[in-house]
């Protein structure tokens, strides 16, 4: 069965955007953004919620971009080929390759991909829609990129529900940047 994943950046004090919204914290260098592309590889299946698939939305294009390296050029082939779901209440279209917006609710969506002939983990992207999932026990995984940086609130990373959840740490890696990754498997 594929795995459903949830990774993202996140500060030391456990947030995806800091109270003014922002997370240009998060911007790797060259070592972590290969780590994310490597990941990349490894994912059969995107959803997004609204506020990620807008800022996503760039890498259906960049490869346009004149001023790209090697690299955001790969990663931006990689995330047009890839299909990816939109959860939002309030759009009622989608641009992007291999995009769409979600014809059900998100179990059923996970379920429709964990059913379906392929490879490749189920990604979840976004705090909003990730809280969902781990409030529905659909995370399998969580890779939190913790950033050298305090933002004081926001976004938190992991879903405030009152709920315990057992995890098994499987990797961590630290990076030149001093981002460290902490991979945890949950415990079933």
């Amino acid at each position: 069965m594929r795995d459903v994943t949830y990774s993202m950046g996140v500060s030391a004090d456990g947030y995806v955007a800091g109270p003014d919204g922002r997370f240009d914290w998060t911007e790797p260098d060259d070592e972590v953004f290969q780590h994310f592309t490597d990941e990349l590889r490894g994912v059969g299946a995107h959803l997004l919620g609204r506020r990620l698939y807008e800022t996503m939305l760039y890498w259906e294009t960049a490869e346009e971009d004149p001023s790209l390296g090697a690299a955001e050029r790969t990663w931006a082939a990689l995330w047009k080929a890839l299909p990816k779901v939109v959860f939002s209440t309030t759009l009622t279209a989608v641009e992007g390759t291999n995009t769409r917006l979600a014809t059900g609710g998100l179990a059923e969506e996970v379920a429709r991909f964990r059913a379906e002939p392929g490879e490749g983990e189920i990604a979840i992207g976004g705090a909003v829609l990730a809280a969902e999932a781990a409030a529905l026990d659909l995370i399998d995984e969580y890779r939190a990129m913790v950033h050298p940086v305090l933002v004081g609130g926001g976004i938190p990373y992991f879903p405030q529900h009152e709920r315990h959840v057992d995890l098994r740490l499987v990797e961590t890696r630290t990076f030149a940047s001093k981002v460290v990754l902490y991979r945890y498997r949950v415990a079933r």
